[in-house]
C-alpha cells in the first residue's frame, strides 16, 4: 500500500518504519528541515531499541523516504497517519491544534488530488476528535473521504516488538471500505491470530485513554500500598508477589517506585480527566491517581530530609537514571527532573548519569538545577565521594553494581533506591545504608 505518516515523532517514526519493513511504500511528512535532511541520511533522530535496523533496511530498499513536502505525500499515499503532537494544556486539555491545522491542509489537498483516502488518527486525542477532523476536511472538500481512529499502544524502549508483534489492533470507523483497508494493512502484524477489533470512532478514541488510565491507576495504587508497608512493617514486594499471582489481577505494572513519567501516561489521565469534566462527570478516582503520582515523584526527597534531619545543604548526592523508563532517552515528566529541581532548592550539588537521556535532560532542566548537576560520563564515577546515592531509573547498568564498592568510594555508603533494584540481604551484607520504596530500611 501507499502510505503517508504526518510527523516524524517517537510515533510517527516508529509507525511509518515497520510499515515500511512489512512492504509498504511509506512517505513520512515533517516541517523540520534539518530533522528530515538527518533522516535521509539515515540518522534515527530518537534513541529506541531496534528501531535502526528496520530503519535502514527500509531506507535500503527504497520504502521509505522523507520530506517536508505535504502535497507529494498527499499525492502519493491512499492511508494518511496523522501522527501530531497533542500537548496538555494548563488545564490537562489535549491541544488539537496541530491535528486540526493538518486537517485543513487536506481539505484543500483532496481538490487538488483528487481520489478516495482513509485519514488516520493515530495521535491520542480526545472523545470526538474524528469528527472534528472530518469536519474540518468536509468543509473545504466534497471528495470522498474516510477519518479512522487507529489508537497507538507503543512502550517506549520496546515499541518495535509492540508494532510489529501488537496484543490487538483497534480500528475506530464506521466505514466498510475503510475497515477492510485497515485490515489488509495490519494483516501482516496478527499472524499469529491477536485480534483487530473494529468499533465506532468515539470507543476507539476512548479505549487508548481507558488503557492508560488503568495502567497508570494499577502503578498508583501499588505505590500507595508501599507508602502502607512501611508504616507498619511490611515489604511491598512480598505484597505484590502474594497479589500477582491473581489472575485478576496479574503480575504487570505492580512495582512500587518513585511515579509514572513519560510522554503517554501523566498526559493520557490528564486528558481523560479533563473529558469527563466537559460532559459534567467528576472522574474521582483519577483525581486521587494524578495528587498521589505528584507526590510519589519527589517522596524520596523526603526521606532523605528525614535521613538527614532537614540539613541537605552542601551535600552532594549522586544521581543514577535520567529518563522516565529504562530504553529511552524520553525525560518527559520524569521522576529525576522533578527531584533534581528540589534537590537543587535545598543547596544540593549532584553528580548525575544516564545512558542516553543527558541531553535531553539538559534541554528540559531549569538553569538553577543544572548549575547544581555535574553530568558524569560513566556509572562508576557517580558515586566517588558523594554522600548519597539515588537510583531514580531502573537500567540494567544499574542493577548489578559491585555493592561492596561502594562503602569504598562514597563519604557514607547511603542509598535511596527509587525503583528497588536490590535485594535487601545483599544491601545489608555489602554494608549499605538501604532505603528503598515500601520495603524495611537496611543498617538504621
Amino acid at each position: 500500500m501507499k502510505i503517508g505518516v504526518i510527523g516524524t515523532g517517537y510515533v510517527g517514526l516508529v509507525t511509518g518504519t515497520c510499515f515500511a519493513d512489512s512492504g509498504n511504500d511509506v512517505i513520512c511528512v515533517d516541517i523540520d528541515e534539518k530533522k528530515v535532511e538527518r533522516m535521509r541520511k539515515g540518522e534515527v533522530p530518537i534513541y529506541e531499541p531496534g528501531l535502526n535496523r528496520v530503519f535502514d533496511r527500509a531506507i535500503r530498499e527504497n520504502r521509505l523516504v522523507f520530506t517536508t513536502n505535504l502535497d507529494k505525500a498527499f499525492q502519493e499515499s491512499e492511508i494518511i497517519f496523522l501522527c501530531l503532537p497533542t500537548p496538555p494544556g494548563a488545564d490537562g486539555q489535549a491541544d488539537l491544534s496541530f491535528v486540526l491545522n493538518v486537517a485543513d491542509q487536506l481539505g484543500n489537498l483532496f481538490n487538488k488530488y483528487p481520489g478516495y483516502r482513509v485519514i488516520v488518527n493515530k495521535s491520542t486525542v480526545p472523545v470526538g476528535t474524528a469528527d472534528k477532523v472530518h469536519e474540518k476536511i468536509a468543509a473545504k472538500t466534497d471528495h470522498e473521504f474516510d477519518v479512522v481512529s487507529n489508537p497507538e499502544f507503543l512502550r517506549e524502549g520496546a515499541a518495535v516488538e509492540d508494532f510489529m508483534k501488537p496484543e490487538r489492533v483497534v480500528v475506530g470507523t464506521r466505514s466498510q471500505k475503510a475497515a477492510e483497508m485497515m485490515t489488509a494493512l495490519y494483516e501482516p502484524f496478527v499472524r499469529s491470530g491477536n485480534p483487530i477489533i473494529i468499533m465506532d470512532e468515539r470507543s476507539s478514541e476512548l479505549t487508548k485513554y481507558a488503557a492508560n488510565a488503568m495502567l497508570a491507576t494499577k502503578i498508583t495504587f501499588m505505590n500507595e500500598i508501599a507508602n502502607i508497608c512501611e508504616k507498619v512493617g511490611a515489604n511491598v514486594d512480598n505484597v505484590r508477589r502474594g497479589i500477582g499471582t491473581d489472575s485478576r489481577i496479574g503480575k504487570r505494572f505492580l512495582f512500587a517506585g518513585i511515579g509514572y513519567g513519560g510522554s503517554c501516561f501523566p498526559k493520557d489521565v490528564q486528558a481523560i480527566h479533563h473529558t469527563a469534566g466537559e460532559y459534567g462527570y467528576n472522574f474521582r478516582i483519577l483525581d486521587s491517581v494524578m495528587k498521589v503520582n505528584e507526590y510519589q515523584k519527589v517522596s524520596i526527597v523526603e526521606k532523605m530530609k528525614l535521613y538527614y534531619n532537614g540539613k541537605l545543604e552542601g551535600k552532594t548526592i549522586g544521581i543514577w537514571g535520567l529518563s522516565f523508563k529504562p530504553e529511552t532517552d524520553d525525560i518527559r515528566e520524569a521522576p529525576a527532573l522533578y527531584i533534581t529541581e528540589e534537590l537543587a532548592k535545598l543547596g544540593v550539588k549532584m553528580k548525575a548519569y544516564d545512558p542516553e537521556a543527558i541531553e535531553t535532560f539538559k534541554e528540559a532542566s531549569s538553569d538553577e538545577a543544572l548549575a547544581n548537576i555535574e553530568f558524569m560520563d560513566d556509572r562508576d564515577s557517580v558515586i566517588n565521594d558523594v554522600d548519597a546515592l539515588v537510583i531514580c531509573t531502573e537500567w540494567n547498568e544499574f542493577r548489578r553494581p559491585d555493592l561492596s564498592r561502594f562503602p569504598k568510594a562514597m563519604k557514607e555508603p547511603v542509598v535511596f533506591d527509587g525503583r528497588n533494584l536490590y535485594d535487601l540481604n545483599r544491601a545489608e551484607e555489602a554494608g549499605l545504608i538501604y532505603i528503598s520504596v515500601g520495603r524495611p530500611s537496611v543498617n538504621i
